[in-house]
């Protein structure tokens, strides 16, 4: 499995999160449909990450200021812009996780028509939908959000836990 981290300052009315990586993880579970959605969803359980749904990812900029969040694409695959308007474009496929820290704007603008993920929260986090500007008690949540003890994918010793996103910010 291959892994590739980056960070994104805030854009525009997107806050972003400088102080966390966001991690794409190539290849990280089966490519097979049915397979790789139980197996993400076996897989982030198994790491404290709650899945909550199926489905594709939304076609218009938002972001979450109460959780974390990863998705893995176990069907089709997309062009996601991530960090707002005019932000990096990353591409999903089958078998691929995404972790996008609180507060990181996302946004789907191109996909197959079989594109699906799971989605998957930590333990204790309620997710919500932004897609404005945040308010300062939004900007709190977000600078304040506890980093997971487990990464959704590698478990204690991946990229997105306390020690590994510490190294991630050493490094950029």
């Amino acid at each position: 499995m291959e892994t590739h981290q980056f960070q994104l300052d805030q854009n525009d009315w997107v806050p972003n999160n400088a102080r966390l990586p966001i991690v794409v993880y190539r290849q990280a579970a089966e490519q097979k449909r049915d397979v790789a959605a139980a197996a993400f969803e076996t897989l982030f359980e198994a790491n404290g990450w709650l899945p909550q749904w199926r489905d594709t990812v939304f076609d218009y900029h938002h972001y979450h200021s109460t959780a974390h969040e990863v998705l893995g694409a176990f069907s089709g695959s997309a062009k996601l812009m991530l960090g707002g308007p005019g932000g990096r474009l990353v591409e999903l496929a089958a078998g691929d996780a995404l972790v996008l820290p609180v507060g990181t704007g996302h946004c789907r603008v191109e996909a197959t028509d079989d594109f699906r993920v799971v989605g998957a929260y930590p333990h204790g986090q309620d997710w919500d939908v932004c897609r404005d500007a945040p308010s300062l008690e939004a900007l709190a949540r977000i600078a304040s959000l506890a980093v997971p003890d487990l990464d959704p994918v590698i478990g204690t010793h991946g990229p997105f836990t306390p020690k590994g996103s510490k190294q991630a910010r050493q490094h950029v």
